[in-house]
């Protein structure tokens, strides 16, 4: 591993143990040449995907780049890290699962839709307006409507539960 400060290639692992959510190995590094200690993360990588633009273009697709734009949608939001971690690592067990090597943006893009709806309704709401190019007011009422809807409907399912277990009103 490349040191990020003085750019030598030799560095030395000093300490590894699993992340929070095992799906990664935590390493500590110091370099010999600089003293420079920081941290890497090796993860299991079942197959390199490509992901499909909608212009058509290839490229590889990037973790990280996913965890950004989840970052600027749930930007000063209380939601724990380790459960947008788990989220993210979902999707790229699902992208990785489907047997293909290439995937189309738009199936990533539903896949984040669908986590954040169960994460956070704002970060939803944030990352479908940019994901879906909202052009008008009216477009965030259509999404906010539904959102409304289906958590009417998940209420009275819950109700309904409610009033047929056993015990119940």
């Amino acid at each position: 591993m490349r040191c990020p400060y003085c750019g030598s290639p030799d560095t030395q692992v000093k300490d590894s143990r699993p992340a929070e959510d095992s799906s990664s190995i935590r390493r500590r590094r110091v370099c010999p040449g600089c003293g420079g200690r920081f941290t890497t993360f090796e993860r299991v990588q079942l197959r390199e995907l490509i992901v499909v633009k909608k212009s058509g273009r290839r490229v590889p697709f990037d973790r990280d780049k996913l965890m950004r734009s989840l970052e600027i949608a749930l930007r000063k939001r209380p939601i724990d890290p380790e459960r947008v971690e788990r989220m993210v690592n979902g999707v790229v067990r699902q992208l990785e699962s489907s047997g293909d090597t290439e995937i189309e943006s738009t199936q990533i893009g539903e896949l984040v839709i669908q986590g954040l709806k169960t994460l956070d309704d704002v970060a939803y709401v944030r990352f479908a307006s940019v994901y879906r190019d909202f052009r008008e007011v009216g477009d965030f009422h259509a999404l906010i409507d539904e959102l409304s809807h289906s958590e009417g409907e998940q209420r009275a399912d819950t109700v309904v539960d409610a009033e047929t277990a056993p015990g119940g009103r």
